[in-house]
């Protein structure tokens, strides 16, 4: 078939990239012909809260991709959607993840699919967004009301989407993150990122947004304040970094986290999560994350709190422990965690549970939908 992607593919950095990109070689390796379609403007550079949206890493040599959708022009919707009108691809796949995405989306799906042939899928992140805005509601309109099928990675997500749509939907759990290779020693990790190797780590990975929970962590590692031992953030501030560094100061915490406050590069990821012995999460809010899934790749046993789609994803016990997102939960499951043989426990159980993310399930998965949808189911 003909499949045309849409949505942040290289130049642009980040998860949502790397996703894009293996979900075309999938496909490409299955004699599908793939084109993925990014931004030429993602975001408005004045907004955006971190440093750049962009890699200096060179373009993939084995995608074709092209830069061409303007999310701020809608003269440019317009033409884009015409133009994968006349092209007739089979699947138009989409990513969504915030409803900013819907004015330009929707308006591109309906122009595409107007051709009679060409079906809009969506592979969804979230519904509702994190951090609500009284638009976000008619923008999902907009553009889920344009979709002819979905896959959803949480029942979260699931439930929330029957709101707005009554298309065929299907399951499928976020697969691994395999593309930042494997585990290295952690005397190469810790020299290789500039740590103290005699030490032993937890680490907040990820862009740090007030969801995620960090200024609880932090509370709860102050009332904890184990020897030996020190808190790993890596990742940028897109919330107020002031904020965050006034905290650990007020909280005593200078000398017990180590803050490696910028984007990680995909070629440094294995580092830090092969620096670390467990990977903490203690969001308020979450439909899934792909923080647990590069993860999973590593086999590093997670520590979650009991919202949206994460106790799906890391089962308690088997791969992390789960617990309610607060200081005083985070702290006894930092201190369950680390009792007896609990770590050798949870990597053990990634042999098993890892075998349910894959990025050939997820294709399927899309493949599925797109075969009701012609159908009629």
């Amino acid at each position: 078939m003909k499949i045309l992607i849409l949505g942040p593919a290289h130049p642009y950095r980040g998860g949502l990239a790397s996703i894009m990109h293996t979900m075309a070689r999938e496909y490409q390796s299955r004699g599908h012909e793939v084109e993925i379609y990014t931004f030429t403007v993602q975001h408005p550079s004045l907004p955006f809260p971190g440093k750049t949206q962009f890699t200096d890493a060179p373009a993939p040599e084995d995608l074709k991709i092209e830069r061409v959708v303007n999310t701020t022009n809608p003269f440019n919707w317009v033409s884009v959607g015409l133009r994968i009108k006349r092209e007739r691809p089979d699947i138009v796949l989409m990513k969504y993840w915030t409803p900013f995405m819907a004015p330009c989306f929707g308006t591109i799906a309906r122009i595409a699919r107007s051709n009679g042939h060409t079906k809009v899928l969506c592979q969804i992140d979230n519904v509702e967004p994190h951090e609500h805005h009284i638009i976000d509601k008619p923008c999902n309109r907009y553009y889920l009301g344009a979709v002819d099928g979905f896959v959803y990675m949480s029942e979260q997500v699931h439930s929330e989407l029957k709101a707005y749509s009554k298309a065929p939907m299907l399951f499928s759990p976020h697969p691994m993150f395999e593309n930042f290779g494997t585990a290295v020693s952690k005397q190469e990790a810790c020299d290789k990122i500039g740590i103290d190797p005699s030490l032993d780590y937890t680490l907040f990975f990820g862009l740090i947004r007030d969801y995620k929970g960090l200024d609880m962590l932090l509370r709860a590692w102050a009332e904890w304040r184990p020897k030996g031992r020190k808190l790993l953030v890596a990742g940028e501030f897109y919330a107020s970094r002031e904020k965050y560094i006034q905290l650990i100061e007020d909280l005593g915490l200078r000398e017990e986290v180590v803050l490696h406050d910028r984007f990680i590069a995909d070629e440094d990821v294995r580092y830090y999560f092969s620096a670390a012995d467990s990977l903490a999460l203690p969001y308020r809010t979450a439909t899934q994350s792909g923080v647990t899934q590069i993860a999973y790749n590593f086999s590093l046993p997670m520590i979650v709190t009991r919202v949206g789609g994460l106790p799906e994803i890391v089962p308690d016990g088997k791969v992390g422990i789960v617990c309610e997102p607060t200081v005083d939960a985070i702290k006894a499951a930092l201190q369950r965690i680390y009792e007896g043989d609990m770590l050798e426990h949870l990597r053990e159980g990634f042999v098993e549970e890892r075998k349910r993310f894959s990025w050939s399930a997820m294709c399927d998965k899309i493949l599925e939908v797109y075969n009701k949808i012609e159908n009629n189911e």
